[in-house]
């Protein structure tokens, strides 16, 4: 991820503290707060100055985020003493009317818009609630969206997203949001409205995309897709009962092989092998838990995968659960597979039987589908899976379906790529596996030269036709993101504006993802705490008044005042102050923060285990992305390191 400190952000920072020996002052803080500063971002009118009687100052990069240490009245203007962090550092004065005051900590993502009308940017928030409540939205939008067809302006509305999609990995920019709510709309369907600013910085992002000609223009396209690769990983269970479907697979792609070699794309498609079992500490003689056969970086031809795949059988002895690890397979392939080289990512699961949790002590990985999903979303990797529904795992089936439902959730065209092989009849499955492996590849053909993303098969009638027609789907979108990154596709210039973050006319397709930036000592802090609910919830499970009563203890070890704590009014666990400031006024609705000890008494056995498994899973989630050591974001040049923040979605907060 770009580390640059051209678009910025992060929580704010408050009062002064006298300078005492040895200490650092430290910035102001909000109103109301006590750990959270004041934090702005400037705008391209401002100049940085030494003194704020200088006749002149330096230019600083639109929407730079400062910390602000003083304000001060000069000739009837507001200055701000500014620095990059909160450790004392101060670099100057700029003009308070060239700033916009940020103290929410989070930002937007766009989604991919193939499947979707491009996200508005509305000039105040009457015209953008007036669309969210209608019961028609379409009646609205009709008039606002033919004028920007025609190129023409439309009073509401300030700017749209660019047609392709921007990249938020390879093209960094920000939509810090100054304020929201979440509200429900006109047809039922609960949505966030957002006022944002946009932070897109031409020049800097050109600059850092040597990829980018600014010379071309659309109908350049052809020539730009000319590189476009593709890789297919297949993740497959090679437990007992296998067999037949490993043959299979191995057929299909050998058949896929022979019709890229008379396209003479042997190049441009590559195919990768993975297997997975399940943990040695029940049986050694299960040989691996996860292994690579084929890395499509490495693959030859079809001959060398044929070679590299011989060896892959099912297993000679049976594993302790029906559950296999799975999900050590698809981490494997994330994590193992170099899939920078390929403009279209994909993964093929092929299993029998559903995936050991992560907070299972047989789990290799410590993580489940969610943690998965975001971590292939943000490798761009879109996961399918193949699960064969066998009569021997009938009572698995139901488990299955939600775990690979969760996993294969894919954001570019909104829909679980998950699909069910009835009976697991090797014939069906199949058939299904040689359109899967070959429409994926015939897209990477269709990229290559240049044609649009479409085939007749979007038409067919069999039990398959949504399988392909997602393909094609997102074999667009991919294209799209593909194209976004080598043209340098970047964020509409808008300083500030109101969005919804779900389509008007499709509204459970998100426009935008919120996230929330955190610091490291702000994630460690929100791991401790939820591991802290966490285990109070296991307690919970002999005893409510046991839970809440220690989660009172916690709240009272960690400062909060114990006679409010002791009030009645303070029912649950948001109003404990477990959880950071960070988290205040955060336009998401929780299962955590809104639970109380009733509500915990009245859910059954299951639910409470299910509740736990959750938290579990986030922890691991936090301590992943702690790790992560390459996807922490520097907000601001000269910072201190330990301001670095990473871009957490909201579904991974308690």
């Amino acid at each position: 991820m770009n580390k640059l400190a051209v678009s910025k952000f992060i929580s704010t920072i408050g009062l002064t503290c006298l300078p005492l020996m040895g200490f650092a002052i430290e910035p102001l803080k909000q109103d109301g707060k006590t750990t959270l500063y004041q934090r702005v971002l400037s705008t391209p009118t401002c100049e940085l100055k030494i003194n704020i009687t200088d006749s002149k100052g330096k230019s600083v990069p639109a929407f730079s985020r400062y910390y602000v240490y003083e304000r001060k009245n000069n000739n009837h203007q507001e200055w701000l003493k500014v620095g990059p962090d909160s450790y004392g550092k101060t670099i100057g004065w700029i003009n308070n009317s060239c700033a916009i005051a940020w103290n929410m900590q989070m930002t937007l993502v766009f989604t991919n818009p193939v499947y979707r009308d491009p996200l508005l940017f509305f000039k105040d928030k009457a015209a953008l609630t007036a669309i969210v409540d209608a019961d028609k939205p379409e009646t609205l939008l009709k008039p606002i969206r033919e004028a920007l067809k025609a190129n023409k302006a439309a009073p509401e509305v300030l700017a749209q997203e660019p047609k392709e999609f921007v990249d938020f990995k390879s093209n960094f920019y920000l939509l810090p949001i100054l304020q929201g709510e979440e509200v429900m709309n006109g047809r039922g369907f609960y949505e966030r409205v957002l006022e944002v600013a946009s932070v897109s910085k031409q020049e800097s992002l050109i600059k850092n995309n040597p990829k980018q000609n600014t010379a071309q223009t659309a109908d350049d396209s052809a020539n730009q897709v000319v590189p476009f690769k593709a890789a297919i990983v297949f993740v497959i269970d090679s437990t007992i009962s296998m067999d037949p479907y490993i043959s299979r697979t191995k057929e299909a792609v050998t058949r896929v092989y022979q019709h890229i070699e008379k396209e003479k794309l042997q190049e441009q498609v590559k195919f990768g092998l993975i297997s997975f079992r399940s943990s040695l500490k029940a049986s050694d003689k299960l040989e691996f838990v996860t292994k690579i056969f084929a890395d499509p970086n490495k693959v030859k031809d079809k001959e060398d995968f044929k070679k590299l795949s011989a060896s892959l059988k099912q297993a000679s002895v049976s594993t302790s659960y029906f559950a296999e690890d799975s999900y050590a397979g698809i981490a494997q392939a994330l994590n193992d597979i170099n899939w920078n080289s390929f403009g279209a990512r994909y993964m093929i699961l092929i299993t029998d039987a559903s995936a050991i949790p992560g907070d299972d002590k047989l789990s290799s990985t410590g993580m489940d589908a969610a943690q998965l999903r975001l971590e292939a979303q943000h490798k761009g990797v879109a996961i399918y899976a193949l699960h064969l529904k066998t009569p021997s795992g009938a009572k698995d089936h139901q488990v299955a379906a939600a775990q690979y439902s969760d996993l294969t959730y894919n954001d570019f065209i909104h829909k679980s790529l998950y699909y069910p092989v009835n009976a697991g009849d090797v014939n069906e499955f199949g058939k299904k596996v040689d359109l899967l492996a070959q429409a994926l590849s015939e897209q990477v053909k269709l990229a290559y030269k240049g044609e649009a993303s479409v085939g007749n098969a979007i038409n067919a009638k069999d039990d398959n036709s949504d399988m392909l027609k997602d393909a094609l789907l997102l074999s667009k979108a991919m294209q799209l993101a593909y194209l976004g990154d080598v043209k340098g596709t970047k964020a509409p210039s808008v300083f500030k504006a109101w969005i919804a973050d779900k389509d008007f006319v499709k509204p459970t397709i998100p426009t935008a993802e919120p996230r929330i930036l955190l610091t490291k000592s702000q994630l460690s802090d929100l791991s401790d705490v939820v591991s802290k609910i966490a285990n109070a919830a296991n307690d919970g499970l002999i005893s409510a008044d046991d839970m809440f009563s220690q989660l009172r203890s916690v709240a009272a070890a960690m400062g909060q005042d114990p006679s409010k704590l002791k009030s009645d009014s303070v029912t649950k666990i948001a109003d404990l102050g477990l959880l950071g400031e960070y988290l205040d006024n955060i336009p998401y609705k929780s299962d955590v923060t809104g639970l109380d000890q009733d509500t915990w008494k009245s859910m059954s056995g299951l639910e409470q285990e299910k509740f736990i498994r959750n938290l579990n899973s986030k922890i691991r989630y936090y301590q992943k992305c702690n790790a992560d050591v390459d996807r922490w974001i520097s907000l601001a040049e000269g910072s201190d390191p330990r301001e670095n923040v990473y871009p957490i979605p909201l579904e991974m907060l308690p």
